[in-house]
């Protein structure tokens, strides 16, 4: 499974990798987070497509439009990808609509770009309200063992925040050596200079890259 935005879905790779995966029929699923903001970017802005779903019949493979807000939903559609996947049916491309409620980041202020009135509408479809409510309406669930659970999940959360505050700083190499098991020659050239500079050492030439 491959997990991208509404964003990404507008990048070179993307269509390259469907395209690519199209017509080989490889086991993958694209499931696209589509919410509906690539940072400041509307989705009208960034495809004149129906949908993100629909641009997966270009590449000849499946594409599913689905409530990303629903939890049964995604799954269904999820499991549905993944047999076609493993029974070699090839790709298949997910479109979950949802919405992003806070900023793109942290420098990120979306009220310069978002009504307030819209970003209202899709508090009231939160998922995890919405699932709750329907554990709690089938009697899997009551309200009393949902403020247990939350309390003794943020303590466990608090616990962890501050046991990790209180480590040292992570070593400088990790930064290289945590995302490749074999580190390629250009960046450890990278590694050795970003050693050198946090030691305080003269490193001659520019920064490699």
């Amino acid at each position: 499974m491959g997990y991208l935005g509404d964003g990404a879905s507008s990048a070179a790779d993307f269509h390259a990798a469907a395209n690519f995966a199209g017509v080989f029929k490889l086991p993958v699923v694209f499931f696209c987070q589509n919410n509906q903001w690539a940072i400041s970017v509307p989705l009208s802005l960034q495809t004149a497509s129906a949908s993100i779903a629909v641009k997966a019949t270009a590449y000849g493979f499946p594409g599913v439009r689905v409530d990303g807000n629903d939890v049964l939903a995604v799954i269904r559609a999820t499991r549905e990808a993944v047999d076609r996947a493993r029974g070699g049916e090839g790709p298949t491309l997910i479109d979950a609509l949802t919405f992003r409620m806070g900023g793109h980041s942290s420098s990120d202020d979306p009220t310069r770009y978002r009504d307030a009135d819209l970003v209202g509408t899709w508090e009231r479809r939160d998922p995890l309200v919405r699932f709750r409510a329907y554990l709690e309406a089938r009697g899997l669930v009551s309200s009393q063992e949902v403020e247990r659970w939350t309390e003794a999940i943020n303590d466990e959360i608090g616990t962890a925040i501050r046991e990790a505050e209180a480590l040292p700083p992570p070593p400088i190499e990790t930064l290289f050596t945590d995302v490749y098991k074999d580190v390629p020659w250009h960046l450890q050239e990278q590694m050795r200079y970003a050693l050198a500079m946090g030691e305080g050492r003269k490193f001659e030439g520019a920064f490699p890259l």
